[in-house]
């Protein structure tokens, strides 16, 4: 059968695994790019054919995604579906497929990485400054349009005095523009839908009682999609804010007693049904292990005094669970084994003599 590779508009090398993973395990694919990104995902395309791979072998499909999406399940052929975009749309797509079930030769392989709440957790022993610029990185970098982007941020009562200061001052100071100016930190974001749903997530922020914009909380789509990037703080640690995934430049941020580590390692986990990544910043080893242990379950990439986004390709293996995904982590082997089917071959080489076995003299 023949693989549905259904790339997203982010990362155009995503799109190039998508396609590339399941060829180079000797598949047909069929490439569907993201409508927001078909230039660049096809220059990758062109780059991989001129590379050698032959025609026919990955074809390259832009088109309505609703559309296209039910001619390839309801195709008998259809053999594996990779995936990287929203958990809504995964989560439909895997019920089209459930519904499609009794047309296809074989069962199909599902493979998905879908969105994420990520989190830095600060302890009180945390190096500040290491904090601070790691959560401005991994928060707004890229306009925060990452699945892996820090979106909440948990800060120790004893800290956050000085900690909001300098994240607040970090976070004006960003620089913004087109991306033609290689020293904009931050351009705008992809596209009039995506500007009104994060922008509809400041406004929520703007009039809950429970939720004070303490940095940017302004944008204008006049000469292009620009939000600048929004500091949210929050009473309440199951709000709106800190439950959704916004793909934005948008941050949470919830003020904890430093005697509550261990509940708010809880309230963590039970905010949201994501899986994707996390991080917690500490000085203290026991304190970084026990968050490591404890949040087991609330990220499939896992950092310790680092950001929780920017897996180094190579290195760090990416994916998480829950509502995150399958966690077949693209970047090591095993990824790879989900687009073969083994086959076992026994050859005999010793006659037998008879049916009967030691066992039954």
């Amino acid at each position: 059968g023949f693989v549905y590779a259904v790339s997203p508009f982010n990362f155009t090398a995503i799109g190039v695994n998508l396609a590339a993973a399941p060829a180079l395990m000797g598949n047909t694919v069929l490439w569907k790019p993201s409508n927001s990104a078909v230039l660049s995902n096809y220059v990758a395309y062109d780059i991989m054919r001129e590379a050698g791979v032959p025609d026919g072998v990955m074809q390259f499909v832009p088109g309505d995604a609703a559309a296209m999406t039910k001619q390839v399940f309801e195709h008998p052929e259809f053999a594996s579906l990779h995936f990287t975009g929203s958990t809504h749309v995964f989560k439909s797509m895997w019920k089209q497929i459930a519904e499609n079930i009794d047309r296809y030769k074989s069962y199909p392989r599902i493979v998905g990485e879908t969105g994420g709440k990520n989190y830095h957790l600060v302890h009180s022993s945390a190096n500040m400054d290491n904090a601070v610029n790691g959560t401005i990185r991994g928060a707004f970098e890229f306009q925060g349009q990452k699945c892996s982007a820090c979106s909440r941020l948990y800060v120790p009562k004893s800290m956050w005095s000085e900690f909001r200061e300098k994240l607040v001052a970090g976070t004006e100071s960003i620089k913004m523009g087109p991306i033609t100016d290689t020293t904009n930190f931050m351009g705008p974001v992809i596209n009039q839908a995506a500007y009104d749903k994060i922008t509809g997530y400041i406004e929520v922020a703007r009039s809950s009682s429970d939720c004070e914009i303490i940095a940017g909380g302004k944008y204008s789509d006049r000469d292009g999609y620009y939000i600048r990037p929004t500091i949210v703080l929050t009473s309440d640690p199951y709000c709106k804010l800190m439950k959704e995934e916004i793909f934005g430049p948008v941050l949470t941020v919830y003020v904890y007693d430093d005697a509550e580590f261990d509940s708010i390692i809880n309230t963590i986990s039970e905010t949201t049904p994501y899986g994707l990544t996390g991080a917690v910043f500490a000085e203290d080893r026991m304190a970084a292990v026990h968050a490591s242990t404890r949040l087991l379950h609330t990220a499939g990439n896992f950092y310790i005094n680092d950001k929780c986004t920017g897996a180094v390709v190579g290195q760090q293996p990416f994916g998480g669970s829950r509502a995150s995904g399958t966690n077949d982590k693209p970047g090591s082997p095993s990824l790879l084994q989900r687009f073969v089917s083994p086959r076992s071959i026994k050859e005999n080489m010793i006659p037998i003599s008879g049916y009967t076995y030691p066992s039954n003299q």
